[in-house]
């Protein structure tokens, strides 16, 4: 398999990163995982949203604008340079996020779909979890969702219910991970697809 590492978004990937988000649109798919950078498509300029996006990891920044503190990750593939997918990574969730939403999001592109990468993707969202201090993280997904649903029991996923999202009436399964766990477990699966880099920090 192609071997895939984290970028946190820059103004160097703009074309990459509208054209990711107008795939979802064109594919009429939802777009998870992307930070703040779908507020383009509610009229703010690529910069502002960028701005936003980056500014999220401060906790006074996120609180001060309604959300969480995090940060937004796209998953590269090395062998041609293509962006394939997103992550969003959140702590100290607010009330709401412990109950649905969590500590990660994720998504990949329509037309990269079904070939493995969002495993790849989520495993590198643990090792980015617990370079903030994250021991246990929260994942959930639409119960019809069978995709991500597949992904959350690949990397070792414990369900601890089903229950209907307030926010939009959907029947979603709620899962657990241990950080450490995951990552132990899975590294030998995993980590041979991971492209080193220092494009993270």
């Amino acid at each position: 398999m192609d071997k895939l590492y984290f970028e946190i978004p820059s103004i160097n990937r703009k074309e990459d990163i509208v054209e990711y988000i107008n795939e979802f649109a064109e594919y009429k798919s939802d777009l998870n995982g992307i930070g703040s950078l779908d507020k383009i498509l509610e009229g703010y300029t690529f910069e502002e949203a960028l701005e936003r996006c980056l500014n999220m990891k401060d906790k006074t920044y996120a609180e001060k604008v309604g959300r969480c503190p995090g940060k937004t990750f796209l998953l590269i593939r090395e062998s041609d340079n293509k962006l394939i997918g997103t992550l969003n990574l959140r702590w100290d969730l607010n009330e709401a996020m412990q109950r649905f939403g969590g500590h990660i999001g994720y998504g990949i592109r329509p037309t990269e779909r079904r070939k493995g990468y969002n495993k790849i993707n989520l495993y590198l969202g643990m090792i980015e979890a617990q370079k903030v201090g994250l021991e246990r993280v929260m994942l959930d997904c639409d119960v019809n969702n069978i995709g991500s649903d597949k992904t959350l029991k690949a990397l070792g996923g414990k369900l601890e219910r089903t229950e209907i999202d307030p926010s939009d009436g959907i029947l979603t399964n709620v899962y657990w991970f241990n950080v450490k766990d995951t990552i132990n477990n899975y590294k030998d699966i995993y980590e041979p697809n991971i492209y080193t880099t220092n494009k993270t920090k």
